[in-house]
């Protein structure tokens, strides 16, 4: 599952009413156990404007299936976590082009600074001064993830306006709105990965829709396990948009890859979250330097000067 990217066909949706605690550990579950070109989850909030997050709070969830999945194994892998609710619920069968046009009603401009990320539909709201992404409905999350991607747009933005970034990088890529948005904004190249290789067609994709062809440096790996982004103290603006595990176990990494004036963004956690995100990157050198909350979602600014990294145990 990654941050605005949907499987390209989508056959069956399973929506569930449900706690924010169940809304984080269905996330963190399914993430791990299906196939993220196949399968993919969005969480949110269902009343709008909460700024803090309460663990009873109604949540909705929604899981997208590429193909028609076996119900009961589905029911029996989320019944321990949200009881016997999902037993009532029913799987909603999609055909493509009600996909579609609930995608067109799905996607509605979301603006972050001079950032706007919008559909073809909605062309007509582009403004002359606005950095304006263009993404194709069928291809995009849905709308429950735009408190990630407006809560790392917004923190670009601030970062914007005290340096220009030179070497950018952005770890699970998804569609490539981060990273169109840095290169766009800096006119320089931004090195962009993905453990899905659709996410980086798609992102590759977009470029040539936005007219930035090369605007992205494109990779297909897990975290940082390629030559392009494994790159000690060489990125000085990183963003990873996941979830909260990969985004712990990722610390190391990207502490590592980051320069010593660098900016980490990171989003795609609960509110819960934040503690033990922080803690790892914490133990990493790095300190927290500012958060925000938008629909739920919370998104950490982080910089070097934290506590001193642990140090490594004996090979």
């Amino acid at each position: 599952m990654r941050e605005g990217l949907l499987p390209a066909t989508v056959a069956t949706v399973l929506e569930l009413s449900t706690s924010g605690e169940n809304a984080r550990a269905l996330t963190e579950l399914l993430g791990e156990v299906f196939d993220p070109t196949e399968t993919a989850i969005s969480s949110f909030e269902v009343e709008e404007g909460v700024t803090t997050l309460s663990l009873n709070a109604p949540w909705k969830v929604e899981i997208y299936f590429a193909s028609h999945p076996d119900e009961e194994a589905v029911r029996d892998l989320l019944r321990p976590i949200v009881g016997e609710v999902v037993d009532a619920t029913p799987f909603t069968t999609v055909n493509q082009q009600d996909w579609v046009a609930t995608s067109l009603d799905g996607l509605k401009p979301v603006r972050a600074g001079r950032v706007l990320v919008h559909g073809a539909h909605d062309r007509g709201t582009v403004r002359s001064n606005d950095i304006a992404i263009e993404i194709e409905a069928a291809l995009a999350f849905g709308t429950g993830h735009h408190g990630t991607t407006s809560g790392c747009l917004l923190a670009l933005d601030a970062e914007l306006k005290k340096r220009r970034p030179r070497h950018g990088l952005d770890v699970g890529t998804g569609t490539g709105i981060l990273a169109l948005a840095l290169a766009k904004q800096t006119k320089r190249k931004v090195v962009a990965g993905d453990i899905d290789a659709v996410a980086v067609e798609v992102s590759a994709h977009n470029a040539r829709l936005n007219h930035a062809p090369g605007a992205l440096d494109l990779y297909v790996a897990p975290g940082l396990r390629h030559a392009k982004a494994d790159r000690p103290g060489h990125f000085d603006l990183i963003f990873a948009n996941i979830l909260a595990g990969p985004v712990r176990r990722l610390a190391p990494a990207l502490a590592r890859a980051l320069a010593a004036d660098g900016t980490l963004i990171l989003s795609g956690l609960l509110a819960m979250d934040v503690a033990g995100v922080v803690s790892a990157y914490r133990h990493q050198g790095l300190a927290l330097a500012s958060r925000s909350l938008r629909e739920g979602w919370a998104t950490l600014v982080m910089k070097k000067g934290g506590a001193a990294p642990r140090p490594r145990r004996p090979a």
